[in-house]
């Protein structure tokens, strides 16, 4: 602390300020009751700051920024007796209204600060904030002094990683969840042992940024459809309070952090999904939130006569490539690992983070070249959601500088495929076990994120239960969502009394779990998968704050034999290191077997370029058991045909022999039986198998 710092020289309605610092951006406090604002604008003539009594409609004090409060593009002000549980505050900016040069400046509106760590007006879920306030988004200024008690983030193998997709309210809300803060952080921590017990140790979180759940809000029939997902950021530095038990009372950041450091001990690392493609501000009719007031031009990827260029399919792109775009990310980043010690970030529509300023896809960006190679992130997980709404698809070609993983959309769509019996994908579903050669031989396995599910789409119940989408109560005319969901019905459309074909969705559910859990990459499936929850064949729900997006966690007890089999599959492949490795080669065990091979109805005859239904495949490993080495073996047989098949089984070394571990269409067993000679599978089943 500078000893000037201590002293104002300037007073206006009762409050003194000196000129600030430059940086750090943002409201920081440098000691008790003196905060420093720096905030920045390129194009902007002129800049006030606002100070609000909180919750109260208009500011006690307007401070201007004198012109040597100004040093370069940054305006900078130190206010002395402040109380910051107490204060809100905003800023307004002048400058030219300009729109075809990209300039919308407007002197009285009030805007957010862009590094905002908290944000008030928005602490209770659902609640409409009034239409007619000046400003609706408002700055709060918050301590860092939370107690971490020596957690950091956990730095788990990427490889080793099984990824549990979730959102903060949905995964606990529903009545049955057993929780008592439901759709909250600390609902989160409750449901540690559930989580544990299921075996993941990364949960992926949609947006938990600060977001409006009322944009583009509506009615459909009795029903208040909301922005249930998130995916339109307001602050980037500041957590959703309303996901907070605490919001009312200003702790959602404490209790966002308590839940991340509950985590880390239980040895769960948290990955946060995050929107840099686009803000909430919207296109040319959107609302004035933060950027578009405080320097336009800079902020958004703008055409030749000023208007949105749309890439995210959300009205506007930011214009991440811009030196100070990249610079607020990468800030944006760093807060995040350094202070609440998040593991990984996935990188929604990533693809936008490589286009330039006029939306040209560039071969080096440097954003995410500065992600990869910045040393805060150094250990932090990268994501890339490598596709745009723009219609540029990375997968297998984003810009990874060696540190880049993709969620894998080819495995996805190769793997609902076949298992529905399209034999003309078998050669590339050998590809996708093998950790996709084909996209990543540049890189390693790791670099492919494995999904079969996510929240975009059908569960994996509904994957196996409907044939169309059915989005109906979104009030789009059922014409949103996607169609090409590669899904299969079994028979018949949505929920049927059937028992045939229950049990066979039953058994398409565990073929699709077992195959991901198989295959080499870094696996990810969604909340709820594992005991068969449905979105009721909506493949769309993100406007859904209600039992179609709430998991039911009745189905936990329903389907308690899809909840053993993840179990099992999970702990499975903890169990054996050959199915997590990263390299690509093909190696050999002490007893010279193959690394991975591939078998048909016979053992070691197989044709891999024809199309096929029934196929086999052996892992061959040597693993460290007291001390010593010792071979295991791991076979798999699949059979999506709809007549079962024979499969000779691969011969194993003396003493060894094959035992049983999992068949799809049994509930799992606490024995292992022994298997000799061949094994026969029922229609559309897989069996796994353990030599050793």
């Amino acid at each position: 602390m500078q000893a000037m710092d201590n002293y104002p020289t300037h007073e206006l309605d009762g409050v003194k300020y000196r000129c600030g610092h430059v940086s750090p951006f943002g409201a920081t406090i440098l000691y008790d009751g003196a905060v420093n604002f720096s905030v920045f604008s390129k194009h902007a003539t002129a800049c006030e700051l606002l100070l609000y009594h909180r919750g109260e409609e208009e500011p006690y004090a307007v401070l201007p920024f004198p012109e040597d409060f100004r040093v370069g593009n940054v305006f900078s002000m130190i206010v002395y007796g402040l109380d910051y549980e107490e204060v809100e505050y905003g800023y307004r900016f002048d400058g030219p209204d300009d729109p075809k040069d990209g300039h919308r400046f407007d002197k009285h509106k009030v805007l957010l600060d862009p590094y905002a760590k908290m944000i008030a007006g928005r602490e209770t879920w659902g609640q409409r904030p009034d239409p007619n306030s000046q400003f609706v988004h408002r700055g709060k200024i918050i301590p860092e002094d939370f107690d971490w008690d020596g957690d950091k983030p956990l730095e788990i193998p990427l490889n080793d990683l099984v990824i549990y997709e979730t959102h903060v309210r949905g995964f606990t809300k529903g009545a049955d969840s057993g929780v008592k803060r439901k759709g909250t952080f600390a609902g989160l921590i409750e449901k540690l042992p559930y989580l544990k017990d299921l075996g993941v140790n990364c949960v992926e979180l949609l947006p938990i940024f600060e977001f409006d759940e009322f944009d583009n809000s509506r009615v459909v029939g009795d029903e208040r459809l909301y922005n249930y997902w998130g995916y339109s950021t307001v602050g980037f530095f500041a957590p959703k309070s309303g996901y907070a038990a605490s919001g009312t009372l200003g702790l959602a950041a404490e209790e966002l952090k308590n839940t991340i450091k509950q985590f880390h001990r239980h040895g769960i690392e948290i990955m946060l999904d995050v929107v840099f493609n686009h803000t909430a501000e919207g296109n040319e009719m959107g609302p004035y939130i933060s950027f578009r007031g405080i320097d336009n031009k800079t902020y958004y990827l703008l055409t030749p006569d000023g208007y949105y260029y749309n890439f995210s399919g959300c009205g506007n792109t930011m214009n991440c490539n811009n030196a100070v775009v990249r610079s607020f990310i990468l800030d944006c980043l760093r807060y995040w690992v350094s202070v609440y010690h998040i593991d990984g970030f996935r990188f929604d529509l990533a693809s936008i983070l490589s286009r330039d300023a006029d939306g040209t896809p560039m071969s080096s960006p440097p954003l995410l070249e500065a992600l990869a190679q910045d040393p805060v992130l150094g250990k932090t997980k990268l994501v890339a959601e490598a596709w745009d709404a723009g219609g540029l698809y990375q997968v297998g070609s984003f810009p990874a500088w060696g540190r880049w993983a993709e969620w894998n959309g080819k495995y996805r769509d190769c793997l609902r495929r076949f298992i529905k019996s399209d034999a003309e994908c078998g050669p590339e579903m050998l590809l996708r076990l093998q950790g996709s050669p084909d996209l990543y031989a540049n890189r390693s396995a790791e670099a492919s994120i494995n999904f079969i599910t996510c929240h975009d789409g059908f569960t994996l119940n509904d994957m196996v239960s409907y044939n169309s989408k059915h989005n109906e109560a979104n009030g789009e005319a059922n014409c949103d969502g996607a169609n090409d969901n590669n899904s299969w019905n079994c028979g018949a459309e949505g929920v049927v009394d059937d028992e045939q074909v229950n049990a066979l969705r039953e058994r398409q559910v565990k073929n699709a779990c077992a195959l991901l859990m198989l295959s080499r990459g870094v696996p990810m499936i969604l909340a709820g998968d594992e005991f068969r929850n449905s979105q009721g064949g909506n493949n769309n729900a993100y406007c859904q704050d209600n039992a179609v997006s709430w998991l039911d966690w009745s189905d936990l007890q329903k389907n308690r034999s899809v909840f053993e089999f993840f179990q099992t599959m999970i702990a499975f492949r903890a169990e054996h290191p050959v199915l997590r490795r990263k390299e690509f080669y093909t190696a050999t065990n002490s007893s010279g077997y193959p690394e991975l091979s591939f078998h048909g109805e016979r053992a070691w005859q197989f044709d891999a370029t024809r199309p096929f239904h029934t196929f086999g495949f052996m892992f061959a490993e040597t693993v460290a058991d007291h001390g010593a080495a010792r071979d295991c073996f791991v076979y798999c047989g699949v059979n999506t045909h709809w007549e079962e098949r024979t499969m000779e089984l691969p011969i194993i070394p003396a003493g060894m022999r094959w035992t049983k571990v999992a068949y799809t269409p049994e509930a799992i067993a606490g024995d292992r039986p022994v298997v000799e000679g061949s094994i026969t599978l029922a229609p559309r089943s897989l069996m796994v198998l353990v030599g050793s």
